[in-house]
């Protein structure tokens, strides 16, 4: 069995003292501590000069190789062409693309560093793995290098229609450069396609098959790989968690009210304003939820430095402010905004104590709370997942309440049904969306992207 080399942006620290943020995090961990493996990227740190000798530790049969990146890489490569040319292009936001050309040179830059740095890491037959929008052209990068080993990339964010994305300079060269990969993942069939109808419109790829592409006398496949939870997993940490003392405090001082939740990362693609909006919507339009309904708002910081980011914080204090002001009572504030991170463990007792999960993304590759909400539920009483139908989870999860994430009455009207939903139907509803994330999860994601990179399928 070869070895697996995973590539990312960030490598999550192997020492650190909190479990991993993520499912996917400790997915990726897993898959490589079975084959024995290396983790590659930058460690999250800023160094006043370039650097490419990686660090290298070895942690539970894992090798992390890591590099910081220098201030001008780190403002130019991540926040400058990742965060706010790609980012916004890829989530069909075209306003908030902020392109200057030294964005695109560091982006290119930074890929060629690591490039170098991994090389000498690599031996004949590893098998790479590269994750996510930042590190398109390392496969180019690594080929020019003389690598000729197996190398799959997977995207974690949409895909956009060609017609978006012809607007972003430099998209044509990105094309060319995902070609150089042998499999490309997705996470939903939209996202696929849309890859496909770009490289054939702006590079002329042949579509030779479903899922198999040739460009420049090389074969290239496609495959649609949406990202699961750890099912038993997190529904027994959130069992756990809902006795925790800081879980216990908030329900105690909700009484018996209804909780809905939303947790996000503070983004302009999570289509937070359109929530705040549509919950005043259920206040307004139907009264009777006044007094009796909170919504709590978690939205962790994010890429504060960027202005758009700067400037959604604001509004979403002024949003919550004026909503607690115009609804509120003296015992009762119907949103709980709040602006920072939170252990896993109190989020998975938050949401099983929900009555209604809040996931309206405006555009979004996956969303792992809608799965996270769905697995964490008490099955003898669980709560309602109202899912934006822009957010890739919907593809899978069809029983939730569906809704135009732009349309804020429809949104208040999702949210009133999911109050309202009688047990038996909720327990129904449950069931078949746990049935569905049972089928695909966390660890068959990745067990089955890595068979399909392997020699033997090609």
């Amino acid at each position: 069995m070869s070895r697996l080399v995973v590539v990312s942006n960030r490598v999550p620290n192997p020492r650190a003292t909190q479990p991993q943020a993520g499912g996917l995090s400790v997915a990726l961990a897993d898959a490589l501590s079975r084959r024995g493996g290396l983790w590659f990227g930058w460690d999250g740190q800023l160094s006043q000069t370039s650097v490419s000798r990686p660090r290298i530790e070895h942690h539970q049969g894992i090798d992390y190789a890591t590099l910081p990146l220098c201030k001008a890489d780190y403002d130019d490569f991540y926040l400058g062409y990742a965060n706010a040319v790609i980012w916004p292009v890829f989530h069909f936001n075209l306003g908030a693309m902020d392109y200057e050309r030294r964005y695109s040179q560091a982006y290119a830059r930074v890929n060629a560093l690591f490039a170098d740095a991994l090389m000498p890491l690599l031996e004949p037959d590893d098998t790479v793995w590269v994750h996510d929008y930042h590190l398109m052209p390392l496969a180019r990068e690594l080929r020019d290098r003389g690598l000729r080993t197996r190398i799959g990339f997977f995207l974690h964010i949409p895909f956009p229609d060609y017609d978006v994305l012809r607007a972003m300079p430099g998209h044509r060269q990105l094309l060319e450069d995902l070609c150089r990969f042998d499999l490309l993942g997705f996470q939903t069939e939209n996202d696929r396609h849309a890859f496909e109808e770009s490289a054939t419109r702006a590079i002329g790829a042949l579509v030779r098959a479903p899922g198999a592409l040739r460009h420049r006398h090389r074969n290239l496949r496609t495959g649609v790989y949406p990202v699961g939870v750890d099912v038993d997993g997190l529904a027994e940490l959130a069992s756990r968690s809902l006795a925790a003392p800081r879980v216990r405090r908030l329900l105690d001082g909700l009484g018996e009210r209804d909780l809905m939740i939303g947790v996000d990362r503070l983004d302009y693609s999570k289509g937070l304003e359109q929530r705040f909006r549509a919950f005043e919507a259920l206040l307004h339009d139907y009264a009777h939820r006044r007094g009796h309904t909170v919504l709590m708002q978690i939205a962790s910081p994010s890429r504060s430095s960027i202005s758009e980011y700067a400037d959604l914080r604001q509004r979403l204090e002024g949003l919550s402010g004026h909503i607690n002001g115009t609804y509120g009572d003296l015992d009762w504030a119907p949103i709980h905004y709040l602006n920072k991170a939170f252990a896993r463990g109190s989020i998975m007792g938050l949401y099983r104590a929900a009555r209604v999960g809040v996931v309206t993304p405006l555009r979004d590759g996956m969303n792992l709370v809608a799965k996270e909400f769905v697995a964490s539920q008490d099955p003898d009483n669980p709560g309602v997942l109202v899912l934006s139908d822009l957010a890739g989870a919907a593809a899978e999860l069809s029983d939730a309440i569906c809704v135009n994430p732009y349309d804020t009455d429809a949104i208040a009207a999702g949210l009133n049904t999911a109050l309202a939903m009688p047990l038996p139907e909720r327990r129904r509803r449950h069931a078949r969306m746990l049935e569905v994330l049972r089928s695909n999860a966390i660890d068959a994601w990745g067990q089955r992207f890595i068979h399909d990179l392997s020699p033997q399928s090609a």
